[in-house]
């Protein structure tokens, strides 16, 4: 640690406002985490480190894939992992934009009708578990910041046709409620010096309009052996939420 004239060690500003948040902004050399390229506020988390082995092999794919997909049960870290490597990638300068997408799709049989508001806001109800994981890794102001800068994009998958994803990681969230059709239209949107990070739970599927099945297993199978493209299979064992969801995904 550095001395100050007066002889006191200098502290962290973390340490400063609070001895227990020193370590969320250190790594493991006591090093303080800043942020690469465009300013250097702290991360408010370090860099990601995978907690199971099913996890690792989606944060591979993530890194080395143009397409990845991971698909398993909830709470196995599946969304953590895509959006936490999104997030590295836009602070480390590899992309300039994070686009974020899920389906429009109401759990269960509730129905919400129509909600008020502009497209934001009617898109928060869907998109806040996605919003508190880039939180976690950015800070609630900065990605609002963010979001008004264009550098994180709400799309809904309805909206995404015609459009073209350059220099952008793409996350489609929750694609168990997405059609074959749809899945294809997204996928296609990929441009230059882009990324897209599918996840799922086929076991979450909710009632799809008309009728229509689940494509993310298909396009999965269809795309597994294709060049660029990773599909990494999450089980029950790898649930880190908790240990009663872990009990909940054994028995039901």
């Amino acid at each position: 640690m550095k001395r100050s004239k007066s002889g006191r060690g200098r502290q962290s500003a973390a340490a400063v406002l609070d001895p227990n948040l020193e370590a969320m902004f250190m790594d493991s050399r006591g090093i303080e985490i800043r942020r690469k390229g465009r300013n250097t506020k702290p991360r408010y988390q370090r860099h990601i480190e995978p907690r199971t082995d099913e996890q690792g092999d989606y944060l591979t794919a993530c890194m080395t894939s143009d397409i990845a997909f991971g698909i398993g049960p909830a709470g196995t870290g599946k969304s953590h992992i895509a959006v936490s490597v999104a997030c590295e990638m836009f602070e480390n300068g590899d992309v300039e934009r994070i686009i974020l997408s899920r389906p429009a799709v109401e759990a269960g049989d509730e129905r919400l009708g129509f909600l008020p508001g502009d497209m934001r806001e009617k898109l928060d109800p869907y998109m806040r578990p996605l919003y508190d994981i880039l939180a976690k890794r950015l800070g609630r102001g900065e990605v609002d910041k963010l979001v008004t800068a264009g550098h994180i994009e709400l799309c809904p998958l309805a909206f995404m046709r015609g459009r073209t994803f350059d220099n952008a990681v793409v996350v489609l969230d929750e694609m168990q409620n997405a059609t074959e059709r749809q899945l294809k239209m997204a996928l296609t949107r990929m441009g230059e010096n882009s990324k897209c990070f599918v996840t799922g739970d086929p076991d979450q599927t909710d009632d799809l309009p008309n009728g229509a099945m689940s494509g993310l297993q298909p396009v999965a199978l269809a795309l597994r052996d294709a060049p660029g493209i990773d599909v990494v299979y999450f089980t029950a064992a790898g649930c880190v939420r908790s240990r009663v969801v872990r009990t909940v995904l054994e028995r039901l």
